[in-house]
């Protein structure tokens, strides 16, 4: 893994939740007939990965993205790399659409769920990785610690009320060294409710199981 001078834990816990959940997403709708239409419709996971996803992606789009087009403004390539990034974001939403609409379909929704769910899991995947291959580098060189702490910010107020439910969904499945450090980062508040409460609470939870029938 590329060494940076600053840290990148939560850029990668945060890529991790997402494709721990596009795989469920996918496995689920590897199952046959109308079932995987059913569950995803009112799965608690679809909506906390969708809600994950847009304060993820829409806290780059308004903090990272314009500083660092900003910082390489001289530079061709990168900000090539920059306009990359941002049309990769923007196809995103089309697939989630798209995924939300066949969901509702009852009638005829299953019939291209697993068509849309391989896009959406090529298309975020492949941005990830792209991020993670490229672009990182980029904000760890050209980004000020200033507008990395701005970008935390932001992408803790886009999650809002949802925080009880989403740091516990983000560190799901993460090693116990990773998971003290992404803790270790957070105020002793935030520490003690999330041990106390909020991780608690997220482990009683059946995050795709459908909560009515669809």
């Amino acid at each position: 893994m590329t060494a940076f001078k600053n840290d990148m834990t939560m850029m990668f816990v945060m890529h991790d939740a997402l494709r721990r959940d596009l795989e469920t997403v996918a496995r689920i709708s590897e199952k046959g007939g109308d079932e995987p239409r059913r569950v995803l419709a009112t799965a608690l996971g679809w909506q906390l990965f969708k809600t994950a996803l847009h304060a993820h992606h829409s806290a780059e789009d308004d903090v990272l993205w314009p500083a660092l087009r900003e910082a390489v403004a001289d530079r061709p390539d990168d900000i090539a790399l920059l306009d990359a990034m941002e049309a990769e974001h923007a196809a995103v939403d089309p697939g989630l659409a798209a995924m939300d609409a066949a969901l509702a379909d009852a009638e005829h929704g299953h019939e291209r769920l697993g068509f849309i769910v391989g896009k959406l899991t090529e298309g975020l995947g492949g941005h990830l990785k792209h991020e993670e291959d490229e672009a990182l580098a980029l904000i760890d060189a050209f980004v000020t610690p200033e507008v990395l702490a701005r970008f935390g910010a932001e992408h803790s107020a886009r999650v809002g009320a949802a925080a009880p439910r989403f740091l516990p969904w983000m560190l799901d499945g993460q090693s116990p060294e990773r998971l003290a450090q992404v803790l270790g980062t957070l105020p002793e508040p935030v520490r003690g409710l999330y041990t106390a409460q909020w991780q608690p609470a997220y482990a009683e939870l059946d995050l795709w199981a459908p909560s009515t029938a669809a």
